[in-house]
């Protein structure tokens, strides 16, 4: 069922991660075809995780008030862009 925009690999781990796995995607109801679907989601899950350290270990030593200030800031920003405010007729 691959398209162009699949790609196919080939995945190694141990038995008994296999057996594992594929005993708690049977519990969830999920059939063999799932694994790909289940695997995928698992490396987006693990690249936003590392993306999330990464950052938490970047602002590690700036004070919590200042961060959440720019983050405070940056949120305004992006909500104006993104929903302007409408001008009142007077």
């Amino acid at each position: 069922m691959a398209n162009e925009d699949t790609t196919r690999l080939t995945v190694t781990f141990s038995r008994e991660t296999d057996l594992a796995l594929r005993a708690f995607l049977g519990a969830q109801g999920m059939r063999k075809g799932d694994l790909s679907k289940f695997i995928e989601d698992a490396v987006r899950w693990r690249m936003f995780d590392q993306a999330v350290q990464g950052m938490k270990a970047r602002n590690a030593d700036i004070d919590p008030d200042d961060l959440q200030a720019a983050i405070d800031e940056a949120c305004a920003t992006v909500r104006e862009e993104m929903w302007p405010t409408p001008v009142k007729d007077s």
